[in-house]
Order: structure tokens, then C-alpha cells, then sequence
């Protein structure tokens, strides 16, 4: 099945992102995964303050990994990333379609949507405007 997996990893050192996309990675392939796409999102402000790890952020690194695999191994993977320590949120979607490809069906997922998300009443988009852009 096809899954999208939005990551938010604490800001500040790219390393870390790099580290925390590539452990998914392997760790889907050495359970038969495949991925798909790996999509930098940078850094973002959160739509509200969050503890995670006794720690207060307001901003986090955003990615994006899609990639195909079972149900148990996503699981496995979101578990896996979910309890770093470097890691703020960490969510996993299932695609429409299941075996065939997104583009397929024309829906887009988020990594085709783009970092700049929606547009907003005013022309703004995502982190600009109100909390003074990105």
C-alpha cells in the first residue's frame, strides 16, 4: 500500500533531519518497503506550541517520505520514528488508490501540493502574513 509519512523534526540542525529521513528509510527497506519520495519541506512555524520530550517548539523541520510497504511495516516505522527524542510530530497517511499511484487518480499528496500549502483570504500562504512570514 501506498503511505505518505509528515514528519516534523526539531529545527536548527539539518544533520538531524537527514539522519531521522534516512533511518525510515532503511528501515523500510530492510523490511521489503520501497520508497517512493523523500521531499524537504525546511523549516515551518506550528500552528500552536508543542511538548514533546519536555520541551517546548513553536517551529520544526517538515518532510515528507512516501513510500510503499504493509500495513505492520509502516507501523513498525512510525514507532520506530515516533519515539526519538529529536523528533515533534510524526503522522502517516494511506494513499488512495492502495497498489496504484497517486497521480493516477488526480489527487495530489503533499508532497505535490509544495511547501507553500494552501493560499489563504488575502493571498497568504502558510507561515506568511499574521506570524510575520518564514
Amino acid at each position: 500500500m501506498l503511505y505518505e509519512m509528515i514528519a516534523v523534526v526539531r529545527p536548527g540542525n539539518i544533520a538531524e533531519v537527514k539522519e531521522i529521513a534516512h533511518k525510515a528509510g532503511t528501515l523500510l527497506l530492510q523490511n521489503g518497503g520501497v520508497v517512493r519520495s523523500l521531499t524537504n519541506w525546511g523549516p515551518f512555524l506550528l500552528t500552536k506550541p508543542v511538548r514533546k520530550h519536555q520541551q517546548k517548539h513553536d517551529s520544526g523541520h517538515h518532510f515528507i517520505l512516501r513510500f510503499d510497504s504493509s500495513p505492520e511495516v509502516q507501523a513498525k516505522v512510525r514507532k520506530a520514528i515516533a519515539i526519538d527524542p529529536r523528533m515533534i510530530r510524526c503522522g502517516v497517511v494511506k494513499m488512495v488508490g492502495g497498489d496504484k499511484l497517486v497521480g493516477e487518480h488526480g489527487i495530489k499528496g503533499m508532497s505535490e501540493i509544495g511547501a507553500e500549502g494552501p493560499k489563504w483570504r488575502g493571498g497568504q500562504g502558510v507561515g506568511e502574513g499574521f506570524f510575520g512570514g518564514r
